[in-house]
């Protein structure tokens, strides 16, 4: 199959509309200021980085709803229109980190077929990027974006923004409790940590040097793992109060807020949807895995909890993070 790109923008008014034809057809991006992102059409998304002009960048993907939403600092700046994986070839579900970005990527499964913006998720080939929007899953398990609306995200992500791709999952919420240094000094801890990064700011997207950190506490496997830059630095024994009672499918994110407090943005995912504020106080470490949380800790870092066991199913590459559905090939 041949694919041809073309494209084209205009600014009209508050409206701004991109075009590029796949295989002749043209796909309209057209960006709307509205909050209502049920009633939005294939390729409307809206763009509002002013409401949160820095800090650090979660993506939902709603499968369901067919819909990307971007939050900043636990603020929603973007909504879009997608197309995810159609059946037989089924985007996969969990918690994922972006493994590169290449702004003229090209296919090598599919006759080199163009993947504008494209922020990789996977080795093995999911990846957010520009593409038709027919208006239900279309895709070969990658999430499609509105070009123009891709075009802008890719301005606001760096390697290892957090992406989440769910059947369902809850609105940001905040936890003031600066925490996560899963000691019993608790209170001593956080004063400390949070006068660390009381001058720290959250690396721009283009930063060759960025860092990131993410912690992985399985409650089944009653372990956590500290990682940096998709590496394991600190693997321990994890202590779970009430360890009958699940931690959940959560992601939070340490986040600054203007007072320069530190508070972390809590996401939900998975069966229920639901957050659970008091996750990160049930978890408590071994010395070696706290001191690899402190001496690493900044603006971005990640907290995940799963109630499903770390192994080779549900982890497929170093920064990948925890998949909660593999695709079944024989679909």
């Amino acid at each position: 199959m041949t694919t041809t790109l073309s494209r084209r923008a205009l600014l009209a008014g508050t409206t701004i509309f991109a075009a590029w034809t796949v295989t002749g057809r043209a796909v309209v991006a057209q960006q709307v200021q509205t909050d209502d992102f049920k009633d939005m059409k294939p390729g409307q998304y809206t763009w509002n980085p002013e409401r949160s002009p820095e800090g650090p960048v979660a993506i939902i993907v709603s499968i369901p709803d067919q819909r990307v939403f971007v939050y900043r600092n636990g603020i929603r700046i973007a909504v879009s229109t997608c197309s995810t994986g159609k059946p037989g070839h089924a985007t996969p579900t969990g918690v994922f980190s972006i493994l590169q970005k290449d702004k003229d990527h090209h296919s090598d499964e599919y006759n080199d077929a163009p993947m504008p913006n494209m922020n990789r998720l996977t080795w093995s080939g999911v990846a957010l990027h520009a593409g038709e929007l027919p208006g239900y899953p279309d895709s070969h398990g990658c999430v499609r974006l509105p070009l123009a609306f891709s075009a802008l995200l890719f301005t606001i992500t760096q390697i290892g923004t957090v992406v989440i791709i769910a059947n369902s999952a809850s609105d940001p919420a905040d936890v003031d409790h600066p925490g996560l240094v899963l000691s019993a000094d608790a209170d001593k801890d956080i004063a400390a940590q949070a006068d660390k990064l009381k001058d720290q700011k959250q690396p721009s997207p283009d930063d060759p040097n960025a860092v990131t950190v993410s912690v992985l506490v399985s409650s089944p496997d009653k372990t956590i793992e500290v990682l940096k830059n998709g590496d394991t630095i600190a693997k321990g024994v994890a202590t779970i109060s009430n360890p009958d009672q699940p931690l959940g499918d959560h992601v939070f994110i340490l986040e600054k807020m203007a007072d320069g407090k530190m508070k972390w943005c809590a996401i939900a995912h998975g069966q229920t949807g639901q957050v659970d504020t008091t996750v990160i106080d049930r978890v408590r470490a071994e010395p070696d895995v706290i001191n690899a949380i402190q001496s690493n800790f900044h603006v971005g870092l990640v907290f995940v909890t799963t109630d499903l066991p770390s192994t080779p199913d549900t982890r497929t590459a170093k920064n990948f993070v925890v998949m909660q559905q593999e695709p079944d090939p024989t679909q």
